[in-house]
C-alpha cells in the first residue's frame, strides 16, 4: 500500500500519485510542489494536458509562485502534451521514459541538484493512446529513481479516469499526495491551503462543525503570519460559524491579518456581523 504524504514531504527519489476532483486543490498542491523545487534550486518540468501552459503559468503566479522569472532563468519549463507525449507519433512508455531521462540529463548538465516533474496524466485518456502504455510507463518508471535525483507527481483526475485505472495508479506509486484535511465529509471539507497559506473550506459550514473549524484555525495561526481563508467553494455558512471565524481574527496581533475570500452571499454574513471593521480581518469578494 502506498504511503500517504503531504506535498511538502516529497523529496528526490519519490514517485507519487495525486488523485483529485477539486481543481483548486490540485493547483494548490502543484504550486507548492513547484515552489518547493524552486527554493531548493532544482529544475522543474510541468507536463500539462487539461490546462494550457499559459494558463498554468497564470495559476502559479496567482498562488505567489515566481513562475515567469523561473522560466526566464531556465529553472522551470512547461510542456504541453502536444509538444511532448503526443508529438511525433504513437505514445509509448519508451518515449515517455526517454523524455524524462533527457530532462534528467539536461538538469544534471546545467548543475541543478535534482529534477522535479509533475505530469497531468489526462493524455492517457486520448483515443490515440493505448491503455497498456500507461500501465507500462508507471511500472517501468521506477528505474528512473535509482540515482536519487528525481521526484515525480503524477496527477489523475477522478472525473476522467475510471475506478480500475485509479486503483492501479494508487498501487503503482510508492506514495500518494493529498491535502491535509481537518474535516472531510460529503457536506464539508476543511483542508490546509499551501499557496497562499491558510485554509480552504468547501461545502456547508454551520455550528455543528465548530470543533474542526477551530482546530484548523489554530493550526494556520501557528504556521502562518498572514492567514488566508478560502471560502470560494462554500455554499452556506451560519452566523455561529461566521462569528467563530471573525472572533478568531480578533485574537491576532494588530500586525497580522486574516484575509477571507468568499462569494458575495457569504460576504454578506460577515458584513452583517461587522467583521470587516476589525483591523485584523479583510474580506475579499470572489466572482
Amino acid at each position: 500500500m502506498a504511503d500517504a504524504v503531504t506535498v511538502d514531504q516529497i523529496v528526490v527519489g519519490d514517485h507519487a500519485c495525486l488523485t483529485f476532483t477539486e481543481p483548486d486543490e490540485r493547483m494548490d498542491l502543484v504550486a507548492e510542489f513547484v515552489a518547493d523545487g524552486l527554493q531548493l534550486g532544482q529544475r522543474i518540468i510541468c507536463f500539462t494536458d487539461s490546462v494550457q501552459p499559459d494558463d498554468l503559468i497564470g495559476e502559479l503566479v496567482l498562488r505567489e509562485v515566481a513562475a515567469r522569472d523561473a522560466i526566464h532563468r531556465g529553472q522551470l519549463a512547461l510542456r504541453g502534451s502536444q509538444d511532448s507525449w503526443l508529438a511525433g507519433g504513437p505514445v509509448t512508455a519508451k518515449r515517455m521514459l526517454s523524455a524524462i531521462s533527457d530532462e534528467m540529463r539536461h538538469a544534471e548538465s546545467r548543475g541543478f541538484p535534482g529534477l522535479r516533474v509533475t505530469a497531468d496524466m489526462c493524455w492517457a485518456t486520448r483515443a490515440v493512446v493505448a491503455a497498456d502504455q500507461l500501465v507500462a510507463f508507471e511500472r517501468q518508471a521506477a528505474d528512473l529513481f535509482a540515482h536519487g535525483q528525481l521526484a515525480v507527481i503524477c496527477q489523475y483526475d477522478r472525473d476522467i479516469f475510471d475506478p480500475v485505472t485509479l486503483a492501479f495508479a494508487a498501487d503503482a506509486h510508492p506514495k500518494t499526495v493529498a491535502a491535509l484535511a481537518y474535516h472531510d465529509t460529503p457536506l464539508l471539507r476543511i483542508c490546509r491551503q499551501h499557496r497562499p497559506p491558510g485554509l480552504r473550506i468547501a461545502g456547508e459550514l454551520d455550528s455543528t462543525h465548530l470543533e474542526p473549524l477551530q482546530h484548523a484555525l489554530a493550526e494556520t495561526f501557528r504556521l502562518d503570519h498572514t492567514i488566508h481563508v478560502n471560502l470560494t467553494r462554500l455554499r452556506f455558512i451560519d452566523v455561529t460559524a461566521a462569528t467563530a471565524i471573525a472572533k478568531a481574527a480578533l485574537t491576532l496581533p494588530t500586525d497580522r491579518t486574516m484575509i477571507v475570500t468568499c462569494p458575495p452571499v457569504i460576504a454578506a454574513i460577515f458584513d452583517a456581523l461587522g467583521a470587516a471593521q476589525a483591523p485584523q480581518m479583510r474580506i475579499q469578494r470572489s466572482s
